[in-house]
């Protein structure tokens, strides 16, 4: 078996046959972190115990326990996720130092089912970013082309699983930040509907959009993770107590007589040549599966990225005011403590230690929420935000499936955007309103740019309806021009 390239259930299945150790799959998968993870810069910190954490598995496989369905599988967490031991920076100066006591509960989770966690992935600081440009500890690089972005937020997480540095990886995605660096990089990511997967554990943006998925290489791994970090969480109420179906035993590629929505209002504009061929092509191949294509609108999602921005920026200043140097995180230095003032030593240690990005985001949700202001913009983009899923829940009432592109263009340059923040912002055009509507949503690899980058296509479905989405992408999974292809680098 080709490590490299084996799916997470066939690792699983050697590991718990003894076909191979845990502690094989972890050197193996450790030795091509040290060569490529300099090039890439997708691995913050390493699991100095993962080959020990392998071998104790290995032990317990010996004695004829159930290790789980993961087993032996090497994962990489997003820095956002807590993760017992290991350093949990989110990306900021400010958490630089923090080592978490417990673990989050999708960590949790999946280390029941017998991961084995080789490090912790780089992102935007606390998520805030779309390119992966905002990071305390550098800049990732796309491996498809090292002169490009990754995506953003969870970058980190998709490079390295484009580059086969793990097998699996986990991310979040608050307006797209596990579909749009999936679509740059070539990969599958799952944005489950709000409340299917806990977010106890995970460092909070917005918790009212916040939400956690898979980053893997193929649907189906995507469907086996999706199934272990899902379910109700007594640690966090707005987890839903819905069953968790068995989705990766449930895949078929069968389409025919599924209705798969085009939103007209996703069809126009500005979309780069080879993103419309590629979501064309995407379109042409479900109607020779069976599908049937309908038109829908949502004519709201035109609000989409303002309210989505008011929102996240909003909930952003009420969750960063908590990093304020006393309890723990970064302090700036004094050289006498007891004469500075409460107002300079909150402005010394948050200045110093917040990127621009984020003091920028914490700004504008602080005016937001200011006293004469909050009625004006945060109640008004929740009552926007309110009319946008119900007018995706009348769009879903004529299609099972809604299929769009899931940026306007691919990955763009390294430095292209960054000084354009409202330019990074529209990047998240396609994505956001799942986002504020709660909707689970994944991007599936299908094309390429002539230029040899990859191009995802977006599914969303209603809420909880994840088996539908995983159908239509194992369907053009099947069909896609990017199967089997890889990144140079590797």
């Amino acid at each position: 078996m080709d490590l490299t390239f084996a799916s997470i259930s066939e690792i699983a299945d050697a590991v718990k046959s003894r076909k191979v150790s845990a502690k094989e799959v972890a050197q193996h998968f450790q030795k091509r972190i040290d060569a490529l993870n300099p090039k890439l810069n997708a691995f913050t910190s390493l699991n100095l115990q993962a080959v020990q954490d392998a071998d104790a598995l290995d032990a317990r496989i010996a004695k004829g326990e159930d290790v789980g369905l993961l087993a032996g599988v090497p994962f990489g967490i997003k820095e956002m996720f807590c993760t017992k031991g290991l350093t949990t920076t989110a990306g900021s100066k400010i958490l630089e130092n923090f080592v978490p006591p417990y673990d989050a509960t999708a960590v949790a989770r999946l280390k029941k089912s017998g991961i084995v966690v080789m490090g912790k992935l780089n992102q935007d600081e606390f998520a805030m970013g779309s390119s992966n440009e905002t990071s305390f500890h550098g800049v990732v690089k796309n491996p498809w082309d090292l002169e490009r972005v990754p995506g953003g937020s969870s970058g980190g997480s998709a490079a390295a699983q484009a580059s086969r540095l793990v097998a699996g990886t986990l991310g979040t995605d608050t307006g797209g930040s596990i579909r749009q660096p999936a679509s740059f990089c070539g990969i599958v990511g799952v944005k489950p509907t709000y409340g299917r997967v806990s977010r106890y554990g995970i460092i909070a943006y917005a918790s009212s959009l916040d939400q956690a998925g898979p980053m893997v290489s193929s649907v189906k791994d995507a469907a086996l993770t999706l199934e272990v970090i899902s379910g109700f969480d007594p640690h966090d109420s707005t987890t839903a107590q819905k069953k968790v179906p068995a989705w990766s035993q449930s895949l078929k590629a069968d389409v025919k007589g599924m209705k798969i929505g085009l939103m007209k209002e996703y069809m126009t504009g500005s979309l780069d040549p080879d993103v419309q061929k590629t979501v064309e092509n995407s379109v042409d191949t479900l109607k020779k599966l069976g599908a049937e294509i309908v038109e829908v609108s949502v004519p709201m999602t035109e609000f989409a990225v303002p309210v989505y921005y008011l929102v996240a920026a909003s909930e952003a200043s009420s969750n960063l005011s908590r990093y304020d140097g006393v309890k723990y995180g970064y302090r700036a230095e004094f050289k006498n403590l007891s004469a500075v003032d409460l107002e300079e030593f909150y402005s010394q240690t948050r200045g110093q230690a917040f990127g621009a990005e984020v003091k920028r985001r914490i700004m504008l949700g602080t005016y937001c929420l200011s006293s004469g202001y909050y009625d004006a913009f945060y109640n008004k983009a929740g009552q926007v935000r309110r009319l946008i899923m119900e007018q995706y829940l009348e769009a879903f009432k004529k299609c099972d499936v809604i299929l769009s592109p899931v940026t306007t263009a691919p990955a763009f340059k390294i430095g292209e955007r960054v000084s354009d923040p409202l330019a990074m912002y529209l990047n998240d055009i396609f994505t956001t309103s799942t986002n504020l509507a709660g909707l689970p949503g994944m991007s599936v690899p299908y094309g390429q740019s002539q230029s040899g980058l990859p191009i995802g296509v977006q599914l969303t479905a209603g809420h909880f309806e994840e088996q539908k989405m995983l159908n239509v992408a194992y369907a053009l999974e099947g069909a896609s021009l990017v199967k089997g292809k890889h990144p140079h680098v590797i």
